[in-house]
């Protein structure tokens, strides 16, 4: 079986960095991804700069970018505003996400949850008239820094009102760092019953990270996002860690006989370089203990 892993470093991976590397290095980070075998890289955040400076320059990062004809070059859009800068800068593909919370929604896009969801199925419909691919990312699906435990129904309900306008594919997105495997099984087989393709988007924060991949995979979601160097975090989420680490997830899929594509070593390769430039020593470990051929059976 494949599993197909979209790194999302240039964005996720560098929005919470103290280090702002200019457009030029994240384009850089992109090539270096696409040579290792990533199939599918969130190259940038088409969102107000003076937000998240990080990720200034988005559109020339897209236009620095030695585009490869297997890779998908996505962009992360809030608005309907950042869909029309994601489009204009020639994205394959647009992701946009919203908080599943109240408190979260007002705090990370200044609107509420009803409007959120409204502007996704008009930003599908948009996406289908343009061409262009389109994932929706249902944020702290698992649990809200601000507002505690998110009820498994609320989730899917949102999902199904996303899906009745068929995106491409919904992420389920543990944005906080607090699922759990059996949570992660219930949300994705729910969403998988709509008959959408199904992603996830898992962060570290308790170390959880990896065995909800592992139940994510087994309860029928195909695409997973990953953090090159396990980089990462959210700017508007208290004590939000990084995203777990490309090299790892797939050091691990691979270990349990999934197919990703992706040159292991390269993405090593790719760590060290991304680690080099950000001056310190990433939270990722296979990047620092190397691979190893892994007993079959």
């Amino acid at each position: 079986m494949r599993v197909e892993i979209v790194d999302v470093g240039p964005r996720d991976g560098l929005q919470n960095e103290e280090k702002t590397l200019p457009p030029k290095v994240r384009a850089e980070l992109c090539d270096r991804l696409a040579a290792a075998g990533v199939s599918r890289i969130e190259a940038a955040s088409f969102v107000n700069p003076k937000r998240v400076p990080q990720m200034a320059g988005a559109e020339e990062v897209m236009g620095k970018i030695n585009r490869r004809p297997d890779t998908r070059y996505a962009g992360m859009a809030l608005n309907e505003r950042g869909y029309e800068r994601a489009t204009s800068s020639g994205v394959d593909e647009v992701r946009y996400a919203f908080p599943v919370t109240e408190t979260f929604a007002r705090r990370n896009q200044n609107m509420g949850v009803e409007e959120a969801t409204e502007v996704a199925t008009r930003l599908v419909r948009r996406a289908h008239s343009d061409g262009v691919r389109i994932s929706v990312t249902l944020a702290v699906a698992f649990g809200c820094p601000f507002e505690g435990r998110v009820e498994p129904k609320t989730v899917l309900e949102i999902a199904e009102r996303v899906g009745a306008a068929r995106p491409d594919e919904i992420v389920l997105a543990d944005t906080v760092g607090v699922g759990v495997p059996s949570q992660v099984g219930e949300l994705v087989e729910g969403v998988h019953k709509l008959g959408i393709t199904v992603g996830c988007h898992f962060h570290n924060t308790r170390n959880t990270g990896f065995a909800n991949a592992v139940a994510a995979i087994e309860a029928g979601a195909s695409v997973l996002d990953a953090s090159v160097g396990g980089t990462g975090g959210c700017p508007f989420a208290p004590r939000s860690t990084g995203n777990i680490a490309t090299e790892d997830l797939v050091y691990l899929l691979q270990g349990m006989g999934y197919e990703t594509g992706i040159d292991l070593e390269a993405l090593i390769d790719c760590a060290e370089w991304l680690a080099s430039h950000l001056g310190k020593e990433l939270p990722g470990q296979v990047y620092k203990a190397g691979a190893f051929e892994p007993v079959s059976g």
